[in-house]
């Protein structure tokens, strides 16, 4: 899942949101500096992503894609799902996007020693307002081209891919449709799971 999937899953609160973010730009060691919701949900977003890649609708997406082209497929469905989450935000949260995003981006411009690679890209993040660009569809393509451009070898394969989504595009979205609420369970599960092997009363729920 991508920026806006893994933010909404978390949405309970500012800490759980930050640390869904950070999943993408930290490793495995040294969480020990985070709050322990921050580091809770950066260990959750890991496990997000292994859930997504595995899920027999995410594969099944997949193999909509020519051989060779399937490795960047799964990056492309990762921003394409924010996509259609985004699309149909209302069916999902009762909190506009504007607001929701126009939250998160304070919560982020407030944090004072993010990672660099994390903060240098925060400004373009914020001003062109990466998260509720989703929603439009063409952003999509716009975003999968940055993204190319930042690979360190083999960008234009997934490019390429970017004309087979169009191809195959409603059973991508019939696949995540059914997809989707499954995700949702699992991570409402696999943080309790995480709360009780820490010894900590569940958070209310979101938002």
């Amino acid at each position: 899942m991508n920026f806006l999937a893994h933010l909404y899953l978390a949405r309970h609160s500012d800490d759980a949101m930050l640390g869904a973010l950070l999943g993408d730009f930290v490793g495995t060691t040294g969480l020990d500096r985070f709050r322990p919701e921050v580091q809770r949900e950066i260990l959750l977003h890991r496990k997000i992503d292994s859930y997504t890649d595995r899920h027999p609708d995410v594969l099944a997406s997949k193999s909509l894609f020519p051989e060779g082209r399937r490795r960047y497929a799964g990056i492309l469905l990762d921003v394409y799902f924010d996509h259609l989450l985004a699309r149909d935000w209302p069916r999902h949260c009762d909190v506009p996007l504007d607001d929701f995003t126009g939250h998160f981006y304070a919560v982020l411009q407030a944090q004072p020693d993010l990672p660099e690679s994390l903060q240098r890209i925060v400004p373009s993040f914020v001003r062109h307002d990466w998260l509720g660009s989703y929603r439009d569809r063409d952003q999509i393509d716009h975003a999968v081209r940055r993204i190319a451009t930042r690979l360190s070898r083999n960008g234009e394969k997934l490019v390429q891919c970017l004309p087979v989504l169009r191809e195959h595009e409603a059973a991508v979205v019939r696949r995540f449709e059914d997809f989707f609420p499954q995700l949702e369970q699992y991570v409402v599960d696999t943080r309790s799971s995480l709360l009780r092997d820490a010894g900590t009363a569940p958070e209310a729920r979101p938002l």
